[in-house]
């Protein structure tokens, strides 16, 4: 079962109420071509009421490039990849939040799914949650440490003066990367209820096979097993089916502070 029957027939979407664009399809329109890919979510959210529930999926490539505007505590923007990219050049987090977060009225739903490599943050959501269902914070500070550690115990290695640079090198790092996290929370905050589930973390690639994306498989797997479950179970339930398979970890997101021991609902 794909995506879009799994929406309509356990979540009594309409078909007419849905736009898919695939790459074999005849009309030209509903290629995912970057136009038409940008079309599509501006058509997603415009004029979105309290109380109305918008689903958004995409199942493909993903990528990463240098953060321009100091926002991602990792220095990388997160992108999906149109089939035309090579001419039209992929579409990055930041113009994806402004499309489909930024505009929400509070009481709008938003379930957002990325099946594809390097998708964590793929919509700039600054609240990002562990398997215990607790906020994460950026690891930059232990990096660091690890660093400074690893020098000093290979000193045979390393000079004085790599040590000093290596510290410093991290701990730079560390202070942008704190930086760049308060700002996100700052400017990608929003009331709307947006939540995103990734295939992978921002470092991490996801898998495919003849079936498709697996992050795309594991969500029907686990909400066909049990539909009633929390934001945290629902986290848990893709880990564990795709655990064991791949490598990838799904990621949860969201655009405001969650109780993940709420019930998911779409």
């Amino acid at each position: 079962m794909n995506v879009r029957n799994f929406l309509i027939q356990s979540y009594k979407y309409k078909p007419e109420d849905m736009v898919i664009l695939t790459d074999d399809q005849s009309n030209p329109l509903s290629v995912p071509k970057r136009d038409n890919i940008l079309r599509a979510m501006k058509w997603l959210v415009t004029d979105a009421q309290p109380n109305d529930s918008l689903f958004f999926h995409f199942s493909g490539h993903g990528g990463q490039v240098r953060d321009l505007d100091g926002d991602e505590a990792d220095g990388y923007d997160e992108t999906i990849y149109p089939v035309d990219y090579a001419t039209k050049g992929h579409i990055v987090d930041d113009l994806m939040h402004d499309i489909m977060v930024k505009p929400l009225k509070p009481g709008v739903r938003l379930t957002a799914i990325f099946d594809s490599c390097h998708s964590g943050t793929a919509l700039d959501l600054p609240f990002v949650y562990s398997t215990s269902g607790t906020l994460k914070e950026q690891n930059l500070f232990k990096e660091a440490g690890m660093g400074i550690l690893g020098a000093v115990a290979q000193p045979q290695t390393l000079t004085l003066g790599g040590v000093m640079q290596g510290t410093f090198e991290f701990f730079n790092k560390a202070t942008v990367g704190r930086g760049a996290e308060e700002r996100a929370k700052k400017t990608k905050f929003s009331p709307a209820d947006v939540i995103q589930w990734s295939g992978s973390k921002d470092s991490q690639t996801s898998a495919d096979d003849k079936g498709g994306g697996v992050m795309s498989r594991a969500f029907i797997k686990c909400l066909s097993r049990n539909p009633n479950q929390s934001y945290k179970q629902m986290l848990n339930s893709l880990r564990d089916e795709l655990d064991g398979k791949y490598s990838q970890k799904p990621q949860l997101s969201c655009s405001h502070p969650l109780d993940t021991d709420l019930l998911f609902i779409m």
